[in-house]
């Protein structure tokens, strides 16, 4: 979403453009877009950025492909959206507790270490990968379930999901 549809965005509008290019680009690095000045500035003073190896040639074709399809296919994010609103509508309905997130990671909160292992074992068990965060992750007593949604995930994948996660076992 956000800056990536938008059609046209002035330096005015935006004078440090950044972004990473790992989950929703699909590829691994970041970026740093601004004036000419900004950028002189920053490969004079940044020290990450002097000692740092370049994106290797496949990474950025990736990078530009996935940007192409961010585009160019709005149906990849209508999916997800139905995808993540399905999930928290069955997670509600299953008195699961989700921490606020819109995105396509939807943590589910378990709060004991053992209990978040042992959801992730059975869902595994079902065929289903979940998996449990936990300190030092997260804070004590925070340890969660890191559904991850993608566009390649079915409705019926989510139902299947929802359904695993009201059946298992504390």
């Amino acid at each position: 979403g956000g800056l990536l549809q938008q059609e046209n965005i002035s330096q005015q509008d935006a004078p440090v453009l950044m972004a990473t290019l790992g989950k929703a680009i699909g590829t691994a690095g970041a970026f740093v877009a601004g004036s000419e000045e900004l950028i002189e500035f920053l490969i004079q003073s940044a020290r990450t950025y002097i000692y740092t190896t370049a994106m290797p040639p496949a990474v950025a074709a990736a990078t530009r492909a996935s940007l192409r399809l961010v585009q160019e296919e709005n149906w990849r994010r209508e999916t997800l959206q139905q995808r993540i609103q399905q999930f928290k509508q069955g997670a509600a309905q299953r008195n699961l507790e989700l921490l606020p997130s819109d995105t396509a990671i939807q943590p589910v909160m378990v709060g004991d270490v053992e209990r978040a292992i042992s959801i992730s074992e059975q869902l595994k068990q079902k065929g289903i990968l979940v998996v449990a965060i936990r300190p030092l992750s997260v804070p004590q007593g925070t340890a969660r379930l890191r559904i991850t949604l993608s566009t390649a995930h079915s409705k019926n994948d989510v139902s299947q999901l929802l359904d695993a996660l009201g059946s298992v076992k504390a």
